[in-house]
């Protein structure tokens, strides 16, 4: 391409600017006269990103949050969709945020704007007709995981299994001695990492279910030690709180994946956490709970037998999952046990495997992919 490539992007969240930077610096190196424009974070501004809102607005999570922000949000994108317009891309890349994004793709791909989406909606596991409004809005869809494309190849939609970033951040072989010099502690006792969530609601159901189960076993095993991640200055207070008069508790500032890495087991809610923990090669435990009226529904549109991201990859049942009913301390307590007693067994070569596959330097392989749609 001898003019000037102009690429449209807009990434919601934190983890979409962290996408997104990666991206851009790949693109940079493949085609270093380029321009970068649309909403995105200070990593990707860093790179020299022109936002023309702040990503801020995008970062809502929550129908009540989403409805009382709702006249703005509408006004932003119709304010973009204006911009962008006026102003073509050679091309258009969706990170993640697809309720915000994919209305965007759609009306400039009806306009004839070539429109990457950049991280799967979870259509393969429910609300499955949702793929025909990707494949309305979208010229290409850029997957993290492979099941991702060989769901949309069964639609004949192009997709790319470009790797996750996760696995590509994270080593084959972890330093579990280093985990532990970074956390500041002196020596390793047998350990348990719990993570209860990020959110305020999530600690809120998880932390006292997680604490009745911590109790148990530590009267099966006194010399257990446990870390639990904050993830914010909130959910320390609140998770201190909750464990306050449990013995061998210490909560962390962050550093979650350090927490996973220097324990010998992991109990943790389900989510992106779980792919973490897998990528430490740690055995784990995985549950959760939700508003009954919300499982009652999520039971009528979820089509997956499994929830877990390792289970998921591996399309087995290697990882213990506990929801809803089955999420009691007593059955958390038998798995976590069993958890403990796996460490040095089967599961960390599996989960070497299952990292391997998904190490793609997902990065250049979306970069080369997005080049690939413009030729």
């Amino acid at each position: 391409m001898s003019k000037p490539l102009r690429v449209g992007m807009i990434a919601g969240e934190a983890s979409g600017d962290l996408l997104g930077a990666d991206l851009m610096a790949s693109l940079q190196a493949h085609h270093p006269d380029i321009e970068f424009f649309g909403i995105g974070g200070p990593r990707m501004q860093a790179l020299g990103f022109d936002s023309l809102f702040d990503m801020e607005e995008l970062s809502i999570m929550g129908l009540v949050e989403v409805i009382k922000h709702l006249p703005r949000l509408l006004h932003v994108r119709k304010t973009i969709v204006k911009h962008f317009l006026d102003n073509p891309p050679d091309v258009f890349i969706g990170i993640d945020a697809p309720d915000f994004n994919l209305g965007v793709e759609k009306r400039l791909k009806d306009k004839g704007i070539k429109t990457v989406h950049y991280v799967s909606p979870s259509v393969w596991a429910w609300r499955e007709k949702r793929v025909f409004k990707v494949k309305a809005a979208t010229d290409l869809v850029l997957a993290l995981l492979p099941f991702e494309k060989a769901f949309y190849d069964r639609y004949q939609h192009p997709c790319a299994f470009v790797g996750h970033p996760l696995a590509d951040r994270m080593p084959l072989d972890v330093d579990v001695p280093g985990a532990w010099q970074k956390l500041g502690l002196d020596e390793h006792h047998p350990t348990l990492a719990i993570l209860p969530g990020s959110r305020g609601g999530e600690v809120a159901r998880m932390a006292p279910l997680f604490k009745e189960a911590v109790l148990k076993l530590k009267a099966d095993n006194p010399a257990l030690h446990f870390l639990i991640p904050a993830a914010n200055a909130k959910r320390r207070e609140q998770i201190a709180a909750v464990f306050s008069d449990v013995s061998d508790v210490t909560v962390v500032d962050g550093q979650g994946r350090q927490v996973m890495v220097a324990s010998d087991a992991v109990l943790l809610a389900s989510g992106t956490a779980t792919l973490e923990a897998m990528l430490a090669k740690k055995p784990m435990v995985v549950a959760y709970q939700v508003h009954p009226f919300t499982y009652w529904l999520a039971k009528k549109l979820v089509r997956v037998k499994r929830f877990s991201l390792p289970n998921l990859l591996a399309n087995d049942d290697w990882v213990p999952e506990l929801i809803q009913d089955d999420a009691t301390p007593e059955r958390i307590f038998e798995a976590v046990k069993g958890a403990l007693g796996d460490a040095q067994a089967q599961n960390p070569q599996r989960f070497r495997a299952l990292h391997q596959d998904i190490r793609q330097n997902a990065s250049e392989q979306a970069a080369k992919a997005v080049l690939e749609l413009l030729c």
